[in-house]
């Protein structure tokens, strides 16, 4: 992987997103429904937060997924994206060098990074897509 690419090259694009008003129900279907652990927040393609699986089952903490499933329910309809959502953001621009999303990684807990033109988001870089992109590698005999 050469680390001076863009981070462009990759991140992944084919989003799901949730709107900050939308409820708990719609994220945990989301994340049930798919293998991701990082779901954007997004005002008219503007990132507004992220929430990651671990903010859900944080959330949901203790509950007992027998004796309080009426309570879960309830929870989760009674509760909205913004509500648990991470709104301080690392993000970097699209043409910003892969070497830079690994200080990030490093120096931070983030495992997921928003990837911006502007305003609006046009990716996530996730530590998945660094492993992804370096277990693709070809070897190269010397």
């Amino acid at each position: 992987m050469d680390i001076l690419a863009p981070v462009s090259s990759i991140m992944t694009t084919d989003l799901l997103t949730v709107n900050p008003k939308d409820n708990l129900k719609v994220v945990k279907e989301i994340f049930d429904e798919n293998r991701i652990h990082h779901l954007p927040v997004v005002r008219h393609k503007k990132i507004v937060g992220l929430i990651s699986k671990t903010d859900l089952l944080h959330f949901l903490k203790g509950a007992n997924p027998e004796k309080e499933k009426v309570r879960n329910e309830r929870l989760l309809e009674k509760f909205v994206a913004e509500d648990i959502m991470t709104k301080g953001l690392a993000k970097l621009e699209s043409d910003d060098r892969i070497n830079v999303a690994l200080e990030v990684f490093k120096e931070n807990l983030f495992h997921a990074i928003p990837v911006v033109d502007g305003e609006e988001l046009k990716g996530i870089v996730t530590t998945y897509d660094v492993i992804k992109a370096l277990s693709e590698e070809k070897v190269k005999i010397i």
